[in-house]
């Protein structure tokens, strides 16, 4: 894992240099390592760890004098330059950045096998790292806690301080890798991605439609969009989600939502459509296919869609588990012409790429 964490930082034009904190009883094999690959001329520092990460962090900060640092665990070997790039933008701006990506399921808050509270799910989102800062401010944080310097994120010391952190679009292959399950998915992303089979590629497309109904919420791609009126449906009636749907389906030649999930069935009855495209997703890997690329547009003559695009995007790609880079999302109107510009309906068309 480290080895793919520290290529990827070596090859990176962000990263000026590196500073590696591991445990105590690991750093006589980890410096044997360096100096055998001679690969990572970037690792500045070789630092011990502490008791908790709090402290791990501390002391890899007194490595460094750089203005700006980026905090990453070497659990999460596949970050990308993009992903990079975005946190690097954003700290420049803000001063403190995370990557984050929303939550797709319903959370439920337990104490002692009971739920005492449900959540609104549309405000919890997934934190991950690399988390980018000043580094006087990150030490301030820091000198701000004191000996309560305990947190599962270095951007909950600055939230402490009351500075604002940024959340920029995270990525749904910097997966934190904690079980054995992880490893196993891990290594099959390698091999994927490392290997070049011959592949076939298939295009599907798309279309749905839906009318405007009072008394139901408005959900599009996964996201509740303030509306006076939602789309009447058996499920959700999330159209653009549908469209997407049938695209993949089509792509594999595997029918309709229709036929997957028909609306005389009891169980499908306002189920979320992010949870028929999950189901689609795992269709899409059991045939043994890959999704490459997925673009849809969405119409629309009211709301506004063009704030919630990016929230969409990022629902969406996590929920097929694709870098957000991988859905594109537009939003239009038609100029007050037909069904949609009489504000009766929405409709919403999608193609995608799968490879097989």
């Amino acid at each position: 894992m480290l080895w793919h964490v520290l290529a990827r930082l070596e090859a990176s034009s962000l990263v000026t240099g590196i500073v590696l904190v591991v445990r105590r009883e690991d750093m006589d094999y980890c410096r044997s390592q360096l100096s055998e690959s001679g690969s990572f001329a970037k690792v500045a520092a070789l630092v011990p760890g502490g008791a908790e990460r709090s402290a791990s962090v501390y002391r890899g900060l007194q490595e460094t004098r750089a203005d700006m640092v980026l905090v990453h665990d070497a659990v999460r070997p596949f970050i990308s330059e993009g992903l990079l790039e975005r946190v690097v933008a954003a700290t420049r701006e803000h001063g403190a950045a995370l990557p984050a990506l929303p939550v797709v399921e319903t959370i439920k808050e337990v104490a002692d096998g009971r739920v005492v509270g449900t959540p609104h799910r549309e405000r919890l989102w997934q934190a991950q790292t690399p988390q980018g800062f000043d580094r006087e401010l990150l030490l301030r944080a820091y000198h701000a806690a004191g000996t309560d310097a305990v947190a599962t994120d270095d951007a909950a010391l600055v939230e402490r301080l009351g500075h604002p952190v940024c959340v920029v679009p995270g990525e749904a292959d910097n997966r934190k890798l904690t079980t054995p399950e992880d490893l196993a998915w891990a290594e099959w992303r390698v091999r994927a991605r490392e290997e070049v089979p011959a592949m076939g590629l298939r295009i599907g497309q798309g279309y749905d439609v839906h009318r405007l109904e009072e008394g139901r919420p408005l959900i599009l791609g996964g996201v509740t969009v303030p509306f006076d009126r939602g789309l009447a449906g058996h499920s959700d009636a999330d159209v653009l989600t549908h469209a997407i749907i049938d695209a993949l389906l089509g792509a594999l030649a595997a029918g309709d939502i229709g036929q997957l999930f028909p609306d005389s069935d009891a169980q499908y009855k306002d189920i979320s459509s992010l949870v028929l495209l999950e189901q689609v997703g795992t269709l899409i890997a059991e045939r043994g296919a890959r999704i490459q690329h997925i673009d849809a547009v969405v119409a629309a003559q009211r709301p506004k869609l063009a704030p919630h695009i990016a929230a969409m995007r990022q629902t969406l790609a996590a929920t097929l588990g694709l870098d957000v880079g991988q859905v594109s999302l537009k939003a239009t109107t038609t100029e007050r012409l037909g069904f949609v510009g009489r504000e009766e309906g929405m409709e919403a068309q999608a193609v995608v790429l799968l490879a097989l």
